[in-house]
């Protein structure tokens, strides 16, 4: 190449990299469009407090409550396979009724958590009482029986009804007691069961029989597990309900395995609750008694509706309702309680024992059983 062509392609590269270099800082000084800013992530909602942790609700809880035992057995009456089988068909059997349509399991059914799910219970003719029918299940662990405590255990309040003439209305025990001797499979359960007595058939021995079978209906659940140190057996929100329902006061009424059970209360300690039952008050006459109750166990709880001893509250809310606003010092709830509370109470529910409440086969009637009465 010569040297003008060498000189002439040096100003050619030298003009190229001069467009390129002015076509490139043109570039830069143009208005562009500023980058897109990267998106913002949206503020987190703050965490929910994590609340206690599982071993302080429990060291707080053992204050308070303790398991269920496996039976609620007594002392005066003690329980064997032959009386618990006895008592068990008389649980079920309605020829201890007038009519013949009425047993225990009427008002207290087994399968549905020991409750018929009525305000109040229909007996006979139809007539009803004014007081709820509570659940039978874990009563053997209460202090007394029926809402205003006039039966000292679940053996004197299994014959109260038979009597009663708004329930079973049997007319005398004498009347019980010859419809169950005529029956000869009876004969032979009772005298199993009494083994010794010259007479076992009696009226006290039906109590005893049904009350032998009743002290077996206990209903171990969550709640027990995590009071026997299953720190698992509870959720996050059920231990948040726990605390509050300590926290509240709740264990001042709510207390022992039963989560009740255990004393007397006056309906509306923190204001006046209106009623037409006057409570103990129609047993003892004594005013300090008046819209005084026994304190029901809340075991089971959410599935013994409608509640309150005349079954006024209708839902679980609606008893809620009532005890925070009648019942406990703190007077309100938020929606985030409630639901906490509810969870625990949840855990409250028990196992039923399908074997042990199983309906047997029942004795025929004999020839000298008494007829159905519908007067």
């Amino acid at each position: 190449m010569s040297h003008n062509d060498r000189t002439t392609s040096n100003q050619r590269s030298i003009s190229a990299l001069l467009l390129a270099s002015a076509v490139a800082f043109g570039a830069c000084g143009k208005d562009e469009p500023a980058p897109a800013p990267a998106p913002k992530t949206a503020a987190k909602a703050p965490k929910k407090a994590a609340g206690p942790s599982a071993i302080q609700v429990l060291d707080a809880a053992k204050k308070f409550f303790s398991p269920l035992p496996a039976r609620a057995d007594s002392a005066t009456n003690p329980a064997t396979p032959e009386k618990i089988a006895l008592g068990r068909a008389l649980y079920y059997d309605t020829r201890l009724s007038k009519n013949q349509e009425i047993s225990c399991n009427t008002c207290h059914q087994l399968d549905r958590f020991g409750v018929d799910g009525e305000p109040t219970s229909p007996g006979h003719r139809g007539q009803r009482g004014d007081r709820n029918s509570p659940t039978v299940y874990n009563a053997a662990t209460h202090f007394v029986q029926f809402w205003d405590g006039r039966a000292a255990d679940v053996e004197e309040q299994a014959l109260g009804p038979i009597l009663n003439p708004v329930e079973m209305a049997v007319p005398s025990e004498e009347h019980a007691v010859k419809t169950l001797r005529s029956i000869p499979g009876y004969k032979d359960m009772f005298a199993a069961a009494f083994p010794g007595e010259a007479e076992p058939v009696t009226f006290k021995n039906i109590g005893k029989a049904i009350g032998a079978f009743e002290r077996g209906l206990i209903t171990p659940g969550p709640f027990d597990d995590f009071l026997g140190g299953n720190m698992a057996a509870l959720s996050p929100e059920a231990l948040r309900g726990l605390q509050y329902f300590i926290d509240a006061g709740c264990t001042n009424c709510h207390a022992g395995p039963s989560v009740g059970g255990t004393m007397y209360q006056k309906l509306g300690t923190i204001k006046p609750y209106v009623t037409a039952d006057e409570g103990r008050f129609k047993l003892t006459n004594n005013e300090a008694d008046k819209f005084s109750f026994k304190v029901p166990g809340l075991r089971n709880i959410v599935k013994t509706a409608p509640y309150l001893h005349d079954g006024s509250a209708a839902t679980l809310d609606d008893v809620i309702n009532v005890m925070v606003e009648y019942q406990v010092a703190k007077g309100s709830i938020t929606d985030d309680e409630r639901r906490d509370l509810t969870a625990f109470l949840e855990a409250l529910t028990g196992n039923v024992d399908a074997e042990y409440i199983k309906k047997p086969e029942l004795p025929e009637s004999g020839p000298e059983t008494p007829k159905p009465d519908p007067a």
